[in-house]
């Protein structure tokens, strides 16, 4: 995969990701990509002006900056939703950026762990991780697959409530609740389940969940932006249980 800009190289590198090659523009050399390199002398870098990088790339690099690294073996969904209290499943979550702003939101507010379904867009992806300002690396997160979780939504929402999770689906419903509802903050285990940009998640979905949960508006908004919207419901539903002080 592809890393952009020094910050999100950094953090790879911190999360043991290994570095095959650099491309860095040549005045970034003795720049902010200096500390990155120092770090791996024995990797290639390749150079040039900026203007040729664009060409080369076909857009213009963050920081000046991109290497190419070596994917790792995925967790399981078992694995890393061991000991944890409060995670993110995104379905069918298609836009990286949108997937980058979701996973930084969840690193900073709570989450453990994000759970992604097949139809999402990967993390790895040069502009979902870098959207993310490097935070792929600093959660756990995995794709929910077929071997391990079974198919989503029917077996997949399941398998979360075997693993202890009690499931809330964000969606405009007759039927939600408001996010600051008791019964939410009071759950030991709790999965916050985001759907995609336009259509928001399946019927199917919300109807296996335990909640549908929506965040009230005003002004005549109808919702917010998947990213915005994640900010908002993991602030709220990322604290430890009530009941638990």
């Amino acid at each position: 995969f592809i890393a952009e800009s020094p910050k999100v190289i950094g953090r790879a590198l911190d999360a043991g990701y290994e570095p095959v090659s650099f491309l860095v523009e040549q005045r970034q050399i003795e720049g902010e990509a200096k500390p990155v390199l120092k770090r791996c002398p024995d990797v290639p870098v390749y150079t040039a002006e900026f203007n040729v990088l664009a060409q080369l790339t076909g857009y213009k690099l963050t920081r000046g900056m991109l290497c190419a690294m070596r994917r790792k073996e995925l967790p399981g969904v078992a694995e890393i939703c061991s000991g944890a209290g409060r995670i993110a499943v995104l379905e069918n979550v298609m836009n990286p950026t949108n997937v980058g702003a979701v996973i930084r939101s969840a690193a900073a507010l709570n989450m453990d762990a994000v759970l992604l379904t097949p139809g999402c867009s990967n993390p790895l992806y040069r502009r979902a991780a870098r959207v993310s300002m490097g935070t792929v690396f600093q959660i756990p997160w995995t794709f929910l697959r077929e071997q391990e979780s079974g198919l989503w939504p029917d077996e997949g929402m399941r398998y979360l409530k075997e693993l202890g999770f009690k499931t809330a689906s964000m969606a405009l419903h007759d039927e939600s609740v408001d996010i600051d509802d008791r019964r939410l903050g009071d759950a030991e285990k709790l999965a916050v389940i985001l759907g995609t940009e336009g259509e928001g998640l399946s019927d199917r979905t919300i109807a296996l969940s335990d909640y549908t949960v929506k965040i009230p508006m005003s002004h005549g908004v109808d919702s917010l932006n998947v990213a915005a919207a994640s900010a908002v419901a993991f602030w709220e539903m990322g604290r430890k249980p009530r009941n638990m002080g």
